[in-house]
């Protein structure tokens, strides 16, 4: 595999752990709260992991897997967004 290669799968790769990570933070999160929580941490995480992710499906040249990270990132920051609009104590940490 040449250096090029490498690094893009590294990156694909880096991307899919990212994402997948929200998944166990959020799993933590409620096992601690005893009822279903969604951190914001969970947020960051999609971000992270979908960016990552979208600049390896645009490496890729694929039109669906650029469509849904793009699809999805754009749910994540609104997501984002209405949390820091509302006041800090209502925000799952």
């Amino acid at each position: 595999m040449s250096g090029p290669s490498l690094i893009w799968l590294t990156v694909g790769l880096t991307g899919q752990a990212l994402f997948s990570l929200r998944f166990l933070i959020q799993w933590l999160h409620s096992e601690r709260a005893r009822r279903s929580v969604i951190p914001i941490a969970f947020w960051y995480f999609s971000v992270a992991g979908g960016i990552t992710l979208l600049a390896y499906a645009v490496h890729r040249q694929d039109p669906v897997f650029i469509l849904g990270q793009t699809t999805g990132l754009v749910i994540y920051l609104r997501n984002l967004w209405f949390l820091h609009r509302e006041r800090p104590s209502t925000v799952e940490e």
